[in-house]
């Protein structure tokens, strides 16, 4: 059964993300995701929120690129969205641990990809050193013909994460830097609320 604040929270932050696109937001699921390496150096980058429910935040990705290899080895993560169509500007902090989508996730939304998109997943080598685009153009063209006639499977290194959020925090623009703040926090296996100041 789903705790009836981490109902809420969810529910708030879906209202928001509506909300958001309906206000002009080219991309409401735009959100920085931050991980950090087996010693704590931390890095940042962004990426497309691709579901969300009470279970967690889901994004897809190479397993190979830099942030799998910081989440294979340190499964924790901070998600923010920032909205500045959104009233006085919105944000949605998110921190929690991460674990890996089920393969059948993962085989759902890769068939959903456009084929483009599919076939640079095989062909894009994610973060290591590419020494000339025509070198990317030729991969690209080499998993072309590959699947030429064909569906394109999911590569094995790409997949999905999701967030299991410990801690969600919906901040709330006003002028004057007088902002609200609401955090939803489990706490011992329960979830609490609370307001902060700004």
């Amino acid at each position: 059964m789903t705790d009836p604040l981490l109902a809420e929270a969810i529910g708030t932050f879906k209202a928001l993300l509506a909300e958001a696109g309906a206000a002009g937001d080219p991309d409401p699921t735009a959100m920085t995701l931050a991980t950090a390496d087996a010693k704590g150096r931390p890095s940042a980058r962004t990426v497309l929120l691709k579901h969300v429910d009470e279970q967690g935040f889901v994004f897809y990705t190479n397993f190979d690129s830099r942030k799998g290899r910081q989440l294979a080895a340190n499964p924790q993560a901070a998600l923010l969205f920032l909205w500045k169509t959104l009233r006085e500007q919105v944000q949605a902090k998110i921190e929690g641990t991460v674990e890996p989508v089920t393969a059948a996730e993962a085989d759902a939304y890769f068939a959903s990809r456009p084929r483009e998109s599919q076939i640079g997943a095989w062909a894009s080598l994610q973060s290591q050193t590419l020494d000339s685009r025509e070198t990317f153009e030729a991969r690209i063209a080499e998993f072309t013909a590959k699947f030429d006639g064909g569906p394109v499977a999911r590569p094995p290194h790409w997949s999905g994460f999701r967030v299991v959020p410990e801690m969600i925090e919906l901040w709330y623009g006003a002028k004057y830097r007088l902002h609200e703040r609401q955090r939803y926090a489990r706490v011992d296996g329960r979830w609490t609320k609370r307001m902060l100041y700004p």
